[in-house]
């Protein structure tokens, strides 16, 4: 089993800070690791919420349209996109 050199995660979690824009806003005040692996789970969290609610009102569009109008068919065109 291979282990993850010191240098090697203090460079995930600096790419991982870089993603999470509570912590990019920040700027360069020095933050913790477990701060950042904290609001990076809570961020992904709330992006999974977002999608939730997204695919949830998604999903009540596409139940009120007529399933073979044009605006149906470029909605799924969008939804197979990958």
């Amino acid at each position: 089993m291979s282990m993850i050199a010191d240098d090697q995660i203090s460079d995930l979690v600096r790419k991982l800070q870089e993603l999470v824009p509570e912590i990019r806003r920040r700027g360069s005040r020095r933050t913790s690791t477990s701060k950042i692996l904290k609001e990076a789970c809570s961020y992904i969290n709330s992006l999974h919420r977002e999608v939730d609610g997204l695919s949830e009102r998604l999903s009540e569009i596409l139940a009120s349209m007529d399933i073979n109008s044009a605006e149906a068919e470029y909605i799924r065109s969008l939804l197979m996109q990958p």
